[in-house]
């Protein structure tokens, strides 16, 4: 049923009068400012937690603030796809930014800072809840606007070198979507997101048109979602502060770009017009690539951050495969590691970032005994890495037993293979790191005090039980991520 509310809209808007706040405070006066952005964050994912909670009722939440021209309308209107993605990132982002709270206390320009990652948060949502792709686009442009100046953060020549590359890079993409928007607009008439997609009848008479559209929207996209070879902004980006590179890993931006894909995907083409176009194929095999290629180079990456960088390319094509084999199993799957991705890739890259800040090393190679200084860190930093490989009892093995099956209902076998050598890459780099910091000396000796400030060490204890949790407790995630898949279906 739908239902005509504010709520979308106030998810939103919070975020912004918690920047707009934050302007007014001190740039020392971390006792004020900490408080609010976090309140700020934890206000907004109750919000999304009650929209999350009529959408399982049935209801979806919608709100219309103007129109352009008829067919054409800035509004908002939550799907099970919306409440899903701006479940996972809202609720992270109050991790994020405890975790933020922390981390930043050794940092600089800090109001700055959580004035964009909140502006980043209110983009966030919007891409999460627009009712249609004029909407989307609109805070797909300023999400990279908003989250610029967290990645040239640092100041120094190679963060501005990296904040360019990244615009460039996102510009470049959205000129794509750009055309595909208005040339979606020329043969549909509207540019909402409805199920079953709204292309009626032109699949059968403009064939080659549709299929030109679609490549846009996918090389568009596919710059935030890291597709290769669109991906070389992401490892540059690593210059950043070790929040920012969660949030542009686990939570906002990457995600923001498989989000946009599955969109297109299944609201403005759908699954007939996907499989009468034969459009998944292409999909598949380029993001096959992407899995197995990312994988080999983060082998031969001895950066910490730009290893997990190169892991998240790889895992990220998880999420579209899952999308593009156009199969319930498989889209459950995609479904389920756009959920368990951002737990287990948050998880790592907080861990990344207790060691950075603690020990000051950034190198695997540096990490030699790690475990024994900061063992708490390094235990979660284990348990999202055999969530990564997709082992038992980590919620990383479901999303992948569904990619397995959804392989096989596709009728593509090889997807299996890929899969496999996959998992098999991913034990080969983040298994050593493991041993290293357990298994070898080192220059590290046990921790006289705590491991990292309470704020950064309780995110990454509390974020690595709950993929132990999601890994077992199956009924907390697989029913919910179902009744996307039968939507969208």
């Amino acid at each position: 049923m739908e239902i005509v509310s504010n709520l979308p809209l106030y998810a939103v808007i919070i975020p912004i009068i918690g920047a707009l706040l934050l302007i007014f405070i001190a740039e020392k006066r971390d006792e004020i400012r900490n408080p609010l952005a976090l309140l700020t964050s934890f206000i907004t994912a109750i919000i999304v937690v009650h929209v999350i909670q009529q959408v399982l009722k049935g209801n979806f939440l919608s709100y219309k603030l103007c129109q352009i021209m008829p067919g054409l309308e800035f509004s908002f209107r939550v799907d099970p796809l919306g409440a899903l993605f701006g479940g996972v990132a809202s609720v992270l982002w109050v991790f994020t930014v405890l975790y933020s709270i922390g981390y930043m206390s050794f940092g600089h320009n800090r109001r700055r800072f959580f004035i964009f990652f909140l502006l980043s948060l209110s983009v966030t949502m919007g891409i999460a809840f627009a009712a249609n792709l004029f909407t989307l686009y609109l805070f797909y442009e300023l999400l990279t606007l908003v989250t610029y100046p967290l990645v040239i953060h640092e100041g120094q020549e190679k963060d501005h070198k990296a904040g360019l590359r990244y615009i460039i890079y996102s510009f470049s993409g959205a000129g794509l979507v750009l055309f595909a928007l208005f040339a979606t607009f020329g043969f549909a008439g509207n540019l909402d997101f409805v199920q079953g997609g709204i292309f009626g009848e032109v699949v059968r008479t403009a064939p080659l048109a549709l299929t030109v559209i679609f490549t846009a929207y996918i090389l568009g996209f596919g710059v935030k979602a890291a597709i290769m070879p669109l991906h070389a902004w992401l490892p540059s980006a690593m210059v950043a502060p070790t929040p920012v590179s969660a949030l542009l890993h686990a939570v906002a931006v990457v995600k923001s770009g498989v989000f946009c894909i599955l969109r297109v995907m299944y609201s403005v083409y759908g699954t007939s017009a996907m499989i009468d176009l034969n459009l998944g194929l292409g999909v598949v095999i380029l993001v096959s690539i992407t899995i197995i290629l990312a994988s080999i180079i983060a082998l031969r990456q001895d950066v910490l951050k730009r290893r997990l960088a190169y892991s998240t390319i790889s895992q990220l094509g998880y999420i579209t495969l899952g999308g593009a084999l156009l199969t319930q199993l498989g889209l459950t799957g995609g479904m389920l590691h756009l959920l368990n991705h951002a737990l287990l890739k948050i998880t790592l890259f907080f861990c990344a970032g207790a060691i950075i800040t603690m020990t000051g090393k950034e190198k695997i190679s540096e990490l030699n005994g790690v475990g024994r200084r900061m063992p708490i860190t390094m235990l979660a930093f284990t348990v999202g890495s055999i969530g990564m490989v997709g082992i038992l009892p980590v919620n990383g093995f479901i999303s992948k037993w569904y990619l397995l099956t959804g392989s096989l209902e596709a009728h593509m076998p090889i997807i299996i293979a890929v899969l496999i050598v996959s998992a098999v890459l991913n034990a080969c780099y983040f298994f050593p790191i493991i041993i290293a910091a357990f298994f070898k000396k080192g220059d590290f000796a046990p921790p006289g005090s705590m491991e990292a400030p309470l704020s950064m060490l309780l995110p990454i204890a509390v974020l690595a039980l709950t993929c132990l949790v999601f890994g077992v407790k199956l009924d907390l995630t697989v029913p919910f991520v179902s009744d996307v898949v039968s939507y969208l279906f």
